[in-house]
C-alpha cells in the first residue's frame, strides 16, 4: 500500500455515543491505536439516536452534542455524521462494505463488546469481526468495562445521575458530568438573601439530575472556581420551572448572557421547601460552609 493511500484510509469507533463514557473511551483508544499504521482515527456518529428512529423516544444524553462532539475532538479523532434513517435498512455486510470501507475509507473498525448494527439491529460485534477478516481489515473489540464490580453503560450513567449518586456516575463517565449553558436572568432573590447565583436553563436533551444541592465546579472564562448549585423546581420560591441556580465562591462579576460551565461533583442534600427565606439563607450558609 502506498503512504498515499494509507494516508487516506482511516479507523473507525462505532457506538451510539450519547455522551462518552469509560467505555466509550476504550473504543475511541482503540481507534487512535491504529495511528501507528497510519490511519486516521474517525469517530462515527449519527444524525440521532438510533433508538429515536426507530421508536420515535431517545434516551437523555450524557453530554450534549455539542460537548460531546468537542470532547471527542480534543481526546484525537475526527468527526463523521451519518445520516441514520439513510443506513438503518443496511445488512450488516452493505453497513460495512459500502458505508465504512467504500465511503469511510475503513482500514479498522472498532466497536465495544455489545455493540449493535444493521438492519433490524441484525449485526453484533462478532458479525462485525467476521465481516472484517473476510474484507482484510483490522477489527478490535472493546472488552466490557466495570467500576467496583458494576458494569459501565449509558443506561447505568442516567441511573446514577437521576438517583443523585453523582460521585459514582463521574467514576464511570471518566469525567465530571454537566452542562454548559447561558446564564438568564432570574429574580434576583439569592442576591438579596446574600447569595448571589447565576441562573441557567439545563439543556433539554441532557439526563435530569436529581433535584437538590451539589458541590460543583464552574467555569468561567477559563477560569475555576468552586460553587454551590441546586438543581429543581425551587418550592420555596413557589415557581414549577426547573432551574440550575450555582452561587460561585469568591465571585461577584457581571455574566449574564455568557455562556457558563457547570460540573457537578457531590450530592449535598435533597431540594426542600423552607418555612421562610431566612431559614432558606441559614442553610445556603450552611451549603458553601460545606463546599469550602
Amino acid at each position: 500500500m502506498t503512504d498515499e493511500k494509507k494516508a487516506n484510509r482511516t479507523a473507525v469507533a462505532l457506538g451510539n455515543f450519547d455522551g462518552i463514557h469509560i467505555g466509550h473511551m476504550a473504543v475511541l483508544d482503540a481507534a487512535k491505536s491504529f495511528k501507528r499504521d497510519g490511519l486516521v482515527p474517525v469517530a462515527v456518529l449519527f444524525d440521532e439516536h438510533s433508538l429515536k428512529a426507530i421508536t420515535g423516544v431517545a434516551p437523555p444524553m450524557l453530554m450534549t452534542v455539542a460537548d460531546r462532539n468537542e470532547f471527542i475532538i480534543n481526546s484525537g479523532l475526527s468527526l463523521k455524521t451519518l445520516i441514520f434513517n439513510e443506513i438503518k435498512n443496511l445488512s450488516p455486510e452493505d453497513f460495512v462494505e459500502k458505508i465504512l470501507v467504500e465511503k469511510l475509507g475503513a482500514g479498522a473498525v472498532c466497536c465495544g463488546y455489545n455493540y449493535r448494527f444493521g438492519k433490524n439491529a441484525a449485526g453484533t460485534a462478532v458479525t462485525l469481526q467476521q465481516i472484517c477478516n473476510r474484507l482484510g481489515i483490522a477489527c478490535k473489540i472493546a472488552k466490557e468495562v466495570d467500576v467496583a464490580g458494576n458494569a459501565v453503560s449509558s443506561t447505568e450513567i442516567r441511573n446514577l445521575i437521576e438517583l443523585g449518586d453523582i460521585e459514582k456516575a463521574n467514576g464511570m463517565l471518566g469525567h465530571k458530568f454537566g452542562f454548559s449553558a447561558p446564564v438568564i436572568d432570574g429574580d434576583k432573590r439569592g442576591r438579596t438573601l446574600g447569595f448571589p447565583t447565576v441562573n441557567q436553563e439545563i439543556p433539554p436533551e441532557l439526563v435530569m439530575p436529581k433535584f437538590g444541592v451539589y458541590r460543583s465546579d464552574v467555569l468561567v472564562d477559563g477560569r475555576h472556581y468552586a460553587g454551590v448549585t441546586n438543581i429543581g423546581k425551587r418550592p420555596t420560591v413557589g415557581t414549577q420551572k426547573i432551574l440550575s441556580e450555582t452561587h460561585i465562591l469568591d465571585f461577584d462579576e457581571n455574566v449574564y448572557g455568557k455562556n457558563i460551565d457547570i460540573r457537578l461533583v457531590k450530592f449535598i442534600r435533597s431540594e426542600k421547601k423552607f418555612s421562610s427565606f431566612d431559614e432558606l439563607a441559614r442553610q445556603i450558609e450552611s451549603d458553601t460552609k460545606e463546599v469550602r
